[in-house]
């Protein structure tokens, strides 16, 4: 909980103000009716001596608060807001000028809300996706035969070298030695129980996790080593029909998913996520039922340790897996959300 006064008198400010820039920032606890809201709420306001805040959803709902019905938190906290969408159609439509902090001024867009808002959903600066949006413009049109230089004035660059410079860092090779390379495309979603990050190359999805996983660098980290090659922001046919089936899953009105799976593991891993995806929706099931289908009942422990690997969150099942006494095992994403995954496809079955 946050404990800090000035941050609390701010927090109650913009909750009685419905300010916008905080959606996502803080959320709201009622004590006298035990929910959870974000800034924007539309609910009576409660006394401030009622009220106490977290940084974030997952902390509310361990201290025992529930999503308000109003407000929706759990989905409506992590959308994009308008003058975030504002600013990134800015990039979309002027992929060869740096949108600056005077730019976005200029379509009464404030710096400091797009710099907090990227900063905490993305983890970097507004001006970081900028470069990683272009250098992703440029890679597809280097792969679709475009020459260096002309691929560097079309992205804005001033210079063949100050592109070649930038490229480089973000795809790890020069421009013309990375036509042959499959890049990892990153794109964000959100659902009912926070954002996610897609990550795709041409072959597939290769990773759907929650954006506050703990072990998340990581596994970028290690993907990239897996696959050889980098993480653009961007989309691509995959990410598109990933984003899609979530949403239909999230809906209620899809059990299984169709979208393309790249998935680098060992051959041992990859035979463990295959019988992952074999636990139907609206089932569950154990470590000790996984290895009895794998043919080795005393492989259990190694079962769990090919689970734990598994990248591709809620498409690639893990959190159908449970205690053998029925308890709910450890999930990346968290007890909470696994808990809720669970009961969200009882209702499906």
């Amino acid at each position: 909980m946050i404990t800090n006064t000035d941050q609390i008198d701010e927090y109650y400010q913009a909750l009685l103000d419905r300010n916008t820039e905080y959606t996502g920032v803080f959320f709201a606890c009622v004590k006298t009716t035990t929910v959870f809201c974000i800034a924007t709420c539309r609910a009576r306001k409660p006394k401030k001596k009622n009220v106490e805040y977290c940084s974030n959803f997952k902390e509310a709902l361990q201290n025992g608060y529930r999503p308000c019905k109003i407000c929706k938190p759990t989905e409506n906290a992590y959308e994009t807001p308008e003058l975030i969408a504002a600013a990134i159609q800015l990039v979309v439509k002027n992929p060869k000028e740096k949108i600056s902090d005077q730019v976005l001024r200029d379509n009464n867009i404030s710096p400091d809300v797009i710099r907090r808002w990227f900063n905490k959903q993305y983890g970097i600066t507004f001006h970081a996706y900028q470069r990683m949006y272009r250098i992703n413009n440029a890679y597809k049109e280097l792969r679709d035969g475009k020459k260096a230089i002309d691929a560097a004035y079309d992205q804005g660059y001033g210079s063949l070298s100050g592109f070649g410079y930038t490229y480089k860092k973000l795809i790890g090779t020069s421009p013309n030695m990375s036509t042959a390379q499959n890049v990892i495309l990153i794109s964000r979603t959100t659902t009912p129980i926070g954002p996610m990050w897609i990550c795709a190359t041409e072959n597939g999805i290769c990773l759907v996790e929650f954006t506050d996983r703990k072990m998340l660098e990581t596994e970028f980290k290690d993907l990239q080593k897996l696959l050889k090659t980098r993480i653009l922001i961007g989309e691509n046919k995959h990410t598109k029909q990933a984003q899609k089936e979530l949403k239909e899953y999230f809906a209620g009105e899809r059990r299984s998913f169709d979208v393309a799976l790249n998935t680098p593991g060992t051959d041992y891993q990859k035979e463990v996520w295959k019988v992952l995806q074999d636990v139907e929706c609206g089932t569950t099931s154990t470590y000790q039922s996984l290895a009895i289908a794998m043919g080795n009942i005393n492989s259990v422990r190694a079962v769990a340790r090919a689970n734990g690997f598994n990248r591709v969150s809620i498409m690639v099942p893990c959190h159908r897996i449970i205690g053998k006494d029925g308890n709910l095992t450890g999930y990346g994403g968290g007890i909470e959300r696994k808990k809720w995954l669970i009961e969200h496809e009882s209702t499906m079955a």
